[in-house]
């Protein structure tokens, strides 16, 4: 099943569904019935993208056109916006290749902005040669009607560096799916994400990771908030191949329910196929804590003001994880306006 044929063929049937494991809390086939007209040329200023200030290159692909390529060559550093824009009811898809030679940096801010009732679907390839570095904000702002599959697939080369942060609203059905092949070799792996769903808002934060040699680190940590009739899924799977001694895998999923209706889909998974190895995982479901919220009020914070800073201290060890401060900056006054709102 593929959400990019099923838009070029304009045929639901190769729309994944809740009989397919991996996206049963995302049912896309259940949800539509009739593929969308092709979406049409945008023809309108775009203003600009929450990092066009921090960058030196700007990429825009709206509906699905536009150019989709970044090489930074070896030794070299580049800072770029990529900004993947959805206007109106259509379908399309886009692909981005992205190429780092040997020791080259890349700082990438990649954007998700939507309006309308449209299928986007958008498949990232991202190749890392040895040395080489990248941190890569995902900051997803789909419309409430619109459907967005983002799929990345990440190939590390030894010491390589690779840090992700996913922060999303959801959309109707919305997943960022992230997969990556793992050499060992002292690279270095960090996939962290935040969602803050309210409405009838639907996020799947979707992680694969194969570890295929000795000396590999992963850390990741993601956290999550519902409200109202949100659902947010979670679904991370490190996979460790037989002979990849001596990885260090760590894995966090929290989420908050802050409403009777709202719903968080769990599934944590390590495959361990190697004996030497440090690997652990976490999850965990539940409300605000109670006593800190009585602490807040007792000292005469009102009660939205001490959820709301509660909230945003459950989601700040996420966002603190970002190394570039202005990024980080970026994304805490998002959850904060997103929180108070």
């Amino acid at each position: 099943m593929s959400v990019s044929t099923a838009i070029r063929d304009r045929n639901v049937a190769e729309l994944p569904g809740k009989r397919d494991e991996d996206w049963r809390w995302t049912d896309l086939r259940g949800l539509i019935r009739i593929l969308p007209a092709p979406s049409q040329p945008f023809e309108g200023e775009l203003g600009a993208g929450p990092f066009d200030e921090l960058v030196t290159r700007v990429i825009a692909i709206v509906n699905g056109r536009g150019e989709g390529v970044i090489d930074v060559p070896a030794g070299e550093t580049a800072w770029v916006a990529l900004r993947i824009v959805s206007r109106g009811d259509g379908a399309h898809s886009a692909r981005v290749t992205i190429m780092l030679g040997e020791g080259a940096r890349l700082q990438l801010f990649e954007t998700y902005e939507g309006e309308g009732g449209y299928l986007a679907q958008t498949s990232l390839s991202i190749t890392l040669a040895e040395g080489a570095s990248v941190e890569r904000i995902v900051l997803a702002s789909d419309s409430p009607d619109g459907v967005s599959i983002t799929q990345a697939d990440v190939s590390l080369s030894p010491r390589a560096d690779f840090a992700q942060m996913v922060a999303t609203t959801g959309g109707r059905r919305q997943r960022i799916e992230t997969q990556v092949r793992h050499p060992g070799g002292h690279a270095s792996l960090r996939l962290d994400g935040v969602y803050l769903l309210a409405g009838k808002a639907h996020a799947d934060l979707t992680t694969v990771v194969h570890h295929d040699g000795v000396d590999g680190l992963t850390e990741q940590l993601t956290k999550g908030v519902v409200r109202d009739q949100a659902r947010g899924v979670f679904q991370g799977r490190i996979v460790v191949a037989e002979g990849a001694d001596r990885t260090d895998a760590k894995m966090g999923h929290h989420a908050l329910i802050l409403s009777d209706r709202a719903e968080v889909d769990a599934k944590p998974e390590l495959e361990i196929y190697a004996d030497d190895v440090a690997c652990a995982h976490g999850n965990t479901v539940g409300a605000l804590d109670e006593d800190a919220l009585f602490y807040a009020r007792q000292r005469g914070m009102p009660e939205p003001e001490a959820r709301a800073l509660l909230t945003e201290a459950f989601v700040g060890q996420t966002i603190d994880r970002i190394d570039q401060a202005e990024a980080r900056e970026v994304i805490r006054a998002w959850a904060a306006d997103r929180l108070r709102g």
